[in-house]
């Protein structure tokens, strides 16, 4: 009687992991197929957004090729390196600023540190780009929505307010046992020092996972690229330049340049993702535990 409540047992279990991995590998080709579909097409010889057939009939490497030799109306290279000098400045402080206050916090006790915290709670809950317009003039009074100075005023929109930010780094610090900086303090370590020295190190997953977040950030924006830049279109990020692809002028002759675009600003994040992946779960855990 056992044996068969056993067996019986047994079955069960099988049919139901059965009809879990059905569920999930459908769910993994619904999400999948997308991705797989832009790549295909990117390759299509075909013009226009109307397509006749899922799978594009021939293939050929002219949208990729066009894409970086036609700049007559759409300087797509241009609108790369901007984004990717945006993004580099962009992580790099926002990284500092972000580490930085979350040490602060989790480190230090002073005055109103608690308010401040709560504040930086509530200021998290509202989108950006609600003092977008108010950004947006007080950029203007100092100089910055004009030529070059458009870059910098990109980079001080993704980094500045980055500090408000520090909750996950701070549970990641709260997870390194304080008796390392006392330790240091004993052997004549100054603040900077343990931060440097001993924090820092031991923080690497918490770093670069902070940092794929400051670099996705100018590559997906839209709102405050297209309102600082406005019609500079030496300055357009990938964002604008490949919304503009889509507008109703150029749409015909672009569809599958917009598709190829789509696939090369792809490429440097999931570069960072494949190579940083286990820093960036190791990161999100701790911070968790924290």
């Amino acid at each position: 009687m056992e044996q068969k409540s056993y067996k019986s047992y047994a079955a069960k279990r099988k049919l139901n992991n059965a009809l879990v991995y059905i569920f999930l590998s459908v769910l993994a080709f619904i999400w999948v197929f997308p991705i797989f579909w832009v790549l295909i097409t990117s390759f299509s010889d075909q013009k226009g957004r109307y397509i006749a057939t899922i799978f594009p009939k021939a293939y050929t490497l002219d949208n990729y090729i066009k894409l970086f030799t036609d700049r007559g109306v759409l300087d797509f290279p241009k609108m790369f390196g901007n984004t990717l000098i945006i993004a580099i400045f962009s992580c790099i402080i926002s990284v500092f600023f972000v580490i930085s206050v979350a040490y602060c916090m989790s480190r230090l006790r002073f005055k109103m540190r608690k308010p401040l915290m709560n504040i930086a709670m509530i200021l998290g809950l509202f989108p950006g780009f609600m003092a977008m317009i108010a950004v947006y003039f007080i950029l203007q009074a100092f100089g910055l929505t004009e030529g070059a100075m458009i870059k910098v005023a990109l980079i001080l929109v993704y980094s500045a307010g980055a500090g408000t930010g520090f909750y996950v780094a701070k549970g990641f610090f709260d997870t390194i046992p304080k008796a390392l900086d006392e330790a240091a303090y004993v052997d004549g370590a100054t603040r900077w020092q343990v931060f440097t020295r001993i924090i820092m190190p031991l923080s690497k997953p918490i770093i670069i996972s902070s940092a794929l977040s400051a670099f996705m950030a100018p590559w997906i924006d839209f709102i405050f690229a297209k309102v600082i830049c406005r019609a500079n279109a030496n300055e357009f990020t990938v964002a604008i330049g490949m919304w503009q692809m889509l507008d109703k002028t150029y749409v015909n002759d672009w569809y599958m340049r917009f598709l190829a675009a789509a696939v090369l600003i792809s490429i440097p994040i999931s570069i960072l993702f494949i190579f940083m992946q286990k820093f960036y779960a190791d990161g999100m855990s701790g911070a968790v535990k924290g």
